[in-house]
C-alpha cells in the first residue's frame, strides 16, 4: 500500500510539474494573434470590450490577459456594400482608439516591433490594426496613407469581395471563366506602395492569381493573417503547397485560422445541413436589416448544441501546423485565430482563454521551447520588423 501511495504521489508531482512547465512557457512567451474581429462584433451588438463578455463573444479585454495574449491585431472589416467603406474603416479605428483611451493602463496602440516590445514590458495589450479588405482604401493611395497614419499595419488585399484592382479567392473560385483575375497595374502599385511605407501585404482571402501577382511584385515578406492548408481541407481560400513554399521563400509567415470550415474537410456538408434546417429563420433575420454574417451568428448562438457537434476536432489545428512545418519549416507559421469573426472554432477552443492549450499540445507533439516561441509570436514579429521603414517618403 505504501508503495502504491508513493507511486501515486510521484505521478501527481510529475503531472503538476508538467502543467506548470507548459503554463510557464506560454505566459513567458510573446503570444501574437494576427486576426480578431471583436471590433465589428462590439459595434454591431453594442458591447463594451472592457466588460465581461463571457458567453456572448470569444474575446474581451480581461480574457485576453487570462489567455496570455501579448499582441492582438484587431481586424477592421466591412463587406464592401457600404457607400463609403473608408469612412466605415475609420469608424472602427475610432472604436479601438476609444478602448485604448478608456484603459490606457491595459492597452497600448502599437505600430512597430519596438512599440510591441514596450507594451509587453509594461504588461499592456499591444493593440494593432489590420484592415481586412482593400476596398476600404477606395482606390486611393492617399487614403492608404491615411490608414497607415492611423496605425494600420496590414491590409488584406481583398476580402471575399473583389475590388477594382484585385480579385478574391471566392471570386476566382466561383468565376472560372472571368475575363480578368489577379492584380491590375494599379494593384501592383498598391503592393509597391505598401512596401514603401512599411505596411504588411496580407494575402489571406486573395485569389490564386492575385496571390502570385503579389508574390512576384512585393519586395518584403508577406503576411497570411488567417488561413490554413488546402491539401488537408480544400476550402477555396486555403493555401496550396506551391503557395506555402513561395511564402517561405519570400520570408513571410502563415498565421493559422481556427475556423472549422478551413480545418475540417467534412465541415461543409454539416454546415449545409444546418443552413437548410434554419433557412426560413435566417431569411427573416436578414429581412429585418441584419447583415448575413450577424444573422448566421445569431442562429449559431441560438442553436449552440447543434453547432458544438459541427466543430472540427481539436487535433486538426495542429495537423495543419505540422503540415506546414514539415513542408517548409517552423519559421513560417503562427496563429491568426479569427475569433469573433467565426462561429465554429475547433473543439476545446471555446474562446481566447483556451490559448494555453495550444502551447500544451505543441509540447505534447514534441516541439522545442524555442520553436514554440516562434510559433506563438516570434515569426510574426520577424515579418513585422522586416516590413518596417524608418522614414516614409512620398
Amino acid at each position: 500500500m505504501k508503495k502504491f501511495v508513493l507511486v501515486l504521489a510521484a505521478f501527481i508531482f510529475f503531472i503538476n510539474a508538467y502543467t506548470q512547465s507548459y503554463k510557464k512557457l506560454h505566459f513567458k512567451s510573446i503570444v501574437c494573434d494576427t486576426h480578431n474581429d471583436i471590433i465589428s462584433t462590439c459595434i454591431e451588438k453594442g458591447y463594451r470590450f472592457d466588460s465581461n463578455l463571457t458567453g456572448s463573444t470569444h474575446s474581451d479585454l480581461n480574457r485576453m490577459f487570462k489567455a496570455g495574449i501579448d499582441a492582438q491585431v484587431f481586424s477592421v472589416w466591412c463587406d464592401g456594400t457600404q457607400a463609403r467603406p473608408f469612412d466605415f474603416a475609420n469608424r472602427e479605428i475610432d472604436t479601438l482608439y476609444a478602448w485604448i483611451k478608456r484603459d490606457p493602463d491595459k492597452m497600448m496602440l502599437v505600430t512597430n516591433s519596438d512599440e510591441l516590445m514596450q507594451a509587453v514590458h509594461q504588461h499592456k495589450l499591444a493593440s494593432m490594426i489590420g484592415v481586412e479588405g482593400g476596398h476600404m482604401m477606395e482606390n486611393s493611395l492617399d487614403k492608404l496613407d491615411s490608414l497607415y497614419a492611423r496605425g494600420t499595419r496590414y491590409i488584406t488585399l481583398t476580402w471575399n469581395n473583389n475590388n477594382e484592382w484585385a480579385t478574391s479567392a471566392k471570386f476566382e473560385t466561383d468565376s472560372a471563366n472571368a475575363a480578368h483575375k489577379g492584380l491590375t497595374d494599379f494593384g501592383k502599385q498598391v503592393v509597391q506602395h505598401m512596401n514603401k511605407i512599411g505596411m504588411m501585404v496580407d494575402l489571406s482571402h486573395v485569389g490564386e492569381q492575385t496571390f502570385w501577382d503579389a508574390i512576384h511584385t512585393t519586395t518584403k515578406p508577406v503576411l497570411i493573417s488567417h488561413s490554413d492548408v488546402y491539401t488537408l481541407c480544400p476550402a477555396y481560400r486555403n493555401l496550396k503547397d506551391d503557395q506555402i513554399k513561395a511564402i517561405a521563400k519570400n520570408g513571410g509567415v502563415i498565421q493559422l485560422n481556427f475556423y472549422s470550415g478551413f480545418l475540417d474537410s467534412t465541415f461543409d456538408a454539416k454546415e449545409k445541413a444546418f443552413e437548410a434546417k434554419h433557412k426560413a429563420e435566417k431569411d427573416s433575420l436578414i429581412a429585418t436589416g441584419k447583415q448575413e454574417f450577424f444573422a448566421d451568428n445569431y442562429l449559431f448562438l441560438k442553436y449552440a448544441d447543434e453547432v458544438k457537434n459541427m466543430r472540427a476536432p481539436f487535433h486538426l489545428l495542429f495537423d495543419h501546423l505540422d503540415y506546414i512545418v514539415k513542408l517548409v519549416g517552423v519559421d513560417y507559421v503562427g496563429l491568426g485565430s479569427d475569433f469573433d469573426g467565426i462561429s465554429f472554432p475547433p473543439q476545446q477552443m471555446d474562446d481566447v482563454t483556451s490559448y494555453p492549450l495550444i502551447t500544451k499540445t505543441l509540447r505534447e507533439r514534441g516541439y522545442s521551447k524555442k520553436d514554440i516561441r516562434k510559433i506563438l509570436g516570434e515569426n510574426f514579429i520577424r515579418v513585422l520588423k522586416a516590413n518596417e521603414v524608418k522614414t516614409v517618403e512620398r
